[in-house]
């Protein structure tokens, strides 16, 4: 009988042979999801001999991967800013630049008070808006998507946390639904890829997540745009706009946002060191 590690060497080997990026990883995930163990519980079993039933669960997992689809899709969730998210083809999976962000709005929240209103634009799974709203317990959050199957699932994500009660999920084309009522921070990661650069990114990307969460006119720059000619009229002096960007977009997005009006337009880097948040104060 194979053993947990024999199965995990072979689903390594199987998924490289596929071009599966970090396959060794998808591997332990993948058969520790099938048994129920996690990777720490997973590493005490390695000698173990799997039973047929096991490999059973095992062997469509590992097909679902070899055809490149996301591993967080197989195994339903992911952990992002202290929140675990339930994430499917409805909306773009949570990245770890993305939890920077809100790691970066929440610091200045704390160094900025009073903040008490907070609007994600484009919330997706939630992801942002639940981020927020459980490393900040005194703030309310407004969560927008203009996708239903989006808010649906940012809605199941909310649900799920106790610090979802303070999060109100509207369907809005970015400000067109918005309520009124002026905010100190107004966070988005929204779509910013060109239709180029849409060809180049990987399978997982392509073929399993939505467009709509990922391309943007105007060579990925139209809705960012957007964003920072309405965010003002939703502002309050003195209030936050947060941006997740392309890389490549900086100058463009600076000057846009100089020219609108606002002040201390400031580019961030993310862990890699590239150019991937703006922030600008109204």
């Amino acid at each position: 009988m194979l053993t947990v590690l024999e199965i995990i060497r072979r689903t390594t080997e199987f998924l490289a042979s596929r071009g599966v990026e970090s396959p060794r990883l998808s591997a332990e995930h993948l058969v520790g999801h099938a048994l129920g163990l996690n990777r720490m519980r997973l590493y005490l079993e390695f000698e173990r001999p799997l039973t047929e039933p096991e490999l059973v669960c095992i062997r469509p997992l590992v097909k679902r991967r070899s055809q490149r689809e996301p591993l967080q899709h197989i195994l339903g969730e992911v952990d992002f800013a202290g929140v675990r998210l339930k994430v499917d083809r409805r909306a773009l999976i949570p990245r770890p630049e993305t939890e920077l962000l809100v790691e970066v709005v929440a610091s200045w929240a704390v160094e900025n008070p009073p903040v008490a209103r907070i609007a994600d634009l484009g919330t997706g799974t939630g992801a942002i808006a639940l981020g927020l709203a459980e490393r900040l317990p005194s703030v309310t959050v407004l969560a927008v998507d203009r996708e239903d199957a989006a808010l649906t699932l940012a809605r199941e994500n909310g649900a799920a946390r106790s610090c979802g009660a303070r999060v109100e999920f509207v369907r809005s084309d970015w400000f067109t639904a918005m309520p009124s009522a002026p905010y100190d921070i107004i966070v988005s990661n929204p779509p910013y890829l060109s239709e180029a650069e849409l060809v180049d990114v990987a399978p997982e990307v392509r073929d399993f997540e939505p467009r709509s969460a990922l391309v943007a006119a105007e060579d990925g720059l139209g809705d960012l745009l957007k964003i920072i000619s309405g965010a003002g009229e939703h502002l309050r002096r003195g209030g936050l706009l947060a941006l997740e960007t392309g890389p490549s977009q900086h100058a463009a997005l600076i000057a846009a946002a100089t020219a609108a009006g606002y002040s201390k337009v400031e580019p961030r880097r993310d862990l890699a060191g590239r150019d991937r948040f703006i922030l600008a104060v109204w």
